[in-house]
Order: C-alpha cells, then structure tokens, then sequence
C-alpha cells in the first residue's frame, strides 16, 4: 500500500506543480496588464514592478491553487483510466475512495493551508498592492485624471473633464474645476471647453491651459455666517486663455510603501472583519431606529391616546365627525402630510440600500473567505471522479473541463455576492452557495465513478420513449 499511495501522490504532484505556476503566471499577466496604464510611462523603477508583481502573485495564489487542484486531479485520474491502472487497482479489490485516500490527506492540507494564507497573506498583498496601485498612479498626476468622474486626488482641486484624447492623452474636452483651497467650499468654479496638461519632469507644478470658458467666484472673504454668505457679491468673468497652476509637490515625492487605504474588506483579516462588521452594525441599527422615530413623530403617533372627553360617541369613520368643510381640510392636511413622509422614506430608503450594502459587504467577504479555502477540497471531490469516468489524460480536454468548472463555480459566487450585498439571501447563503451547489455535484459524481457509471446515462432517459412509442406502434398495427 506504500508503494501506491507514493505512486498516486507522485502521479498527481508532477502535473498539480505544473499547472500551478502556470495558472499563476497566467492571472499574474492578466492583474500586470489591467494596471498597466498606470505603470507604464511613469519612470517607475524595475524593483518597484517587481514588488507589484510578487504582491500580485500573493494575491492570485488562492485562486490558483483550486485550478490546479481541478486540472491535477482530471489529469492524473484521467491519465491512470486512460492507461488502464486504475482498472488494474479495481481488479485489486481496491476501491476510489481507498486509492484517493493520500490525495485525500493532502487536499486537506492544502484547504488548511488556503485558508492560513487567505486570512494572513492575503489581506496584507491586498493592502501594499492597492496602495501600491495608487502610488504609481499618483507618479505623474497628470496621467492619473480619469475622464467621466471628480478627480479628488489633487490636493485643493476638483477637477472633472468629459473626455481626454491627442497622442499624449494630454488634451482635454469640457473641463470642469472646483477650487477648495477656501475650506474646502466651492466658491470658485472654473469651467472651459477645452484644456491641456502640461507637466515637465522635476517641476512641482502641473499647469491647465484652459480654452473658452468662465471664471466664477463667490466674494466670500471673512463672513462665516450662512446670510452674510448669501450677501457675499458674485463675479463671473470670460476668458479665451486661462492657465491654472496647481502644486503637486506633495505628489510628486513617490513613496511606494505609503498607506492611504487600510479598511477595505480585502485588507481585513477574518478577526479584523468580525470586530469592523460589529462596529458597522451599530450605528446601522441606530440609524435605522433614529429614522423609524422621527417617522413616529412626524405622523403624530405619540399622540394618539384614548379619548377621556365625556360626550357624545364618535363615529367609527374619523372623517364624519367633521363638517363638510372641515373634511376637506383634513383630507388636504393629510395628502401633504402623506406625500411628505412618502419623499422621506424614498430618501430613508436608498440611504438604508446603500449602507446595507456596505455591511452585507464585509459580511460576505467573511463568509467567502472560508468558504473559497474549502473550494479546494470540493473541486478535488469533482475532478477526481470527472477523470476516472472521461479516462482522458494529457492538457487538452482536462484544461476545458476544468476552466469550464471553475468559470461556473466563480460565476456562482459572484452571483450569490451579488445577491447578498443587495439583501436578497442572506451573506450566509451568498458566501457559500458556489459551495452548496457543486458538493453535491461532487457527491454525485463519486458515486457513479465507484460504480463505473457514466456522467449520465442517457439509457434511462432515453428508453421509455422508446418504450412508449413501441407501444403506440404495436396499438396502431392491431
């Protein structure tokens, strides 16, 4: 037994490090080409792009390693049936589960060792390359304006443009220009139909040539108060050229180990995310109950009590214990009061969504973390009985199957993501539902490997149709 076992272990090792680094160089280019916009051009050293890519690699370790368990075990079970061996064991009296028990041992192994790694190495890869990211981009301000969007990461300015072209992407079409430097209030605006970047190397300054446009500003000065604001005279002047000046000194220093993102739920570890998910759940619920009483309030709920006034009975309708013209006052009142509150709660309620969303967020991310390390044990109970059934070796058919596989266990939990940041399921269910749904899958298909069955017999479905219309043939002769 120590022979096979070392066997079955050496027969799945060989190709599970293979296509292992090759998945991995594979995701590694894919994250290196969708960032490379902000590397390119820049001056960025090759150390630095260097440490990208081993943070990269971190990161993408977790989703290799299912792949290539996946990949590994069609292709060795797929190699073995292909060649008859694992026919040879079973007329040995040994069973699937018996002969893939080592492989067994070392899934759970590597599940252990997915889930050290996502819960330590992970958070912290996705924390230096995010960071990382930003830092490369910030290398030349200039490049890092996005079309489309408010521009914040320049220090005193807002700037939005709706499209950016010429050769250098240095041209600039209906630009737009908050100036914050006056704690941070939007009293001057710039606005031009055309622009241009213009940025030497080793100058502090990134300088806007603005084209056709206007120049407005509210005379603020000293007045602190909101109606001496509103006093504050305004001006509005044209131009035909206007250069703006910005100091991107602060910028231009690049520090490749600054930190300015550090609460992403990526960046977390599973003890990080627990304490942030409970620290989120309070001020949700007491935002939640704060609105809830005001909307008790606003309808005059509190003050609704029993009637201790001796009298006459009222009637059971409210409205007709009022005259003709009291009614229609009342019914006026309560229109605008009804309309108000609906506006409200329309209000309430996308405030409550997003921040749902954001704490279904973290949840999730809790739950999928642990779920994904298990992915490895899962996917390796579906491509072992897939490559004893197929009996299919060598990279072709296996790789298919198994990016097939695993584009349909990402696609599930992204789905279940999906669903459980928008309060649909519950995170719970939205973390694992990849999980539940190819374990079975799994289970299935081990059970008519061991009893060397096909994926699906098509006899089964087939037959009694063709019983059926035997029959209806045989009653048509008579």
């Amino acid at each position: 037994m120590k022979i096979l076992n070392r066997y079955i272990l050496k027969s799945f090792l060989a190709p599970f490090l293979a296509t292992f680094f090759i998945i991995l160089f594979v995701l590694i280019m894919q994250a290196l080409w969708l960032q490379f916009d902000k590397i390119a051009g820049k001056g960025i050293s090759l150390l630095i792009i260097l440490k990208f890519l081993g943070y990269m690699a971190l990161m993408m370790m977790p989703t290799a390693l299912p792949i290539a368990i996946l990949l590994s075990s069609i292709m060795a079970l797929g190699n073995m049936a292909e060649n008859y061996e694992f026919a040879a064991v079973k007329s040995a009296g040994i069973s699937l589960q018996r002969f893939i028990r080592p492989l067994v041992i070392l899934m759970l192994v590597l599940s252990f060792s997915n889930f050290l790694f996502l819960n330590y190495v992970f958070p912290y890869a996705s924390l230096k390359s995010k960071n990382l990211i930003y830092n490369m981009k910030m290398k030349e301000p200039g490049l890092a304006l996005v079309a489309g969007t408010f521009n914040t990461e320049i220090p005193d300015y807002s700037i939005k443009f709706e499209e950016k072209y010429g050769e250098d992407e240095n041209l600039l079409k209906n630009v737009l220009i908050y100036d914050l430097r006056s704690n941070t209030v939007n009293n001057k605006v710039i606005t031009a139909k055309k622009g241009e970047i213009v940025s030497e190397e080793g100058s502090r300054y990134l300088t806007l040539i603005l084209e056709d446009g206007y120049y407005a500003e509210d005379m603020i000065g000293n007045r602190t108060t909101v109606e001496s604001r509103a006093k504050a005279p305004f001006t509005k002047a044209h131009f035909d050229k206007y250069e703006v000046n910005i100091d991107v000194s602060s910028i231009g220093d690049f520090d490749p180990d600054d930190v300015k993102y550090k609460t992403g739920k990526e960046m977390l570890s599973l003890k990080q995310l627990d304490f942030f998910i409970d620290s989120l759940q309070t001020p949700y619920h007491e935002f939640v109950n704060n609105r809830a009483d005001r909307v008790y309030k606003t309808l005059k709920a509190d003050q609704l009590m029993k009637d201790t006034v001796q009298g006459e009975p009222l009637a059971p309708e409210i409205i007709d214990n009022f005259t003709e013209n009291n009614r229609k006052l009342v019914a006026k009142n309560a229109y605008i009061a009804a309309q108000g509150n609906l506006e409200n709660l329309k209000s309430f309620k996308e405030t409550l969504k997003d921040k749902r969303k954001i704490l279904n967020g973290y949840n999730v991310e809790f739950h999928k973390r642990i779920a994904f390390s298990i992915a490895c044990l899962v996917l390796f109970f579906v491509g072992t009985p897939l490559g004893s059934i197929i009996r299919k070796g060598g990279f072709g058919l296996p790789m298919i199957i198994a990016v097939t596989i695993f584009v349909i266990y990402f696609f599930i939990s992204t789905f279940g993501k999906n669903m459980a940041e928008s309060s649909k399921v519950s995170p719970f269910i939205g973390g694992w539902l990849a999980t539940f749904v190819l374990l079975p899958f799994g289970v299935l298909l081990m059970i008519r490997a061991t009893n060397d069955k096909g994926i699906f017999n098509l006899d089964a479905f087939l037959q009694p149709l063709v019983n059926f219309f035997n029959k209806i043939f045989k009653l048509d002769k008579k």
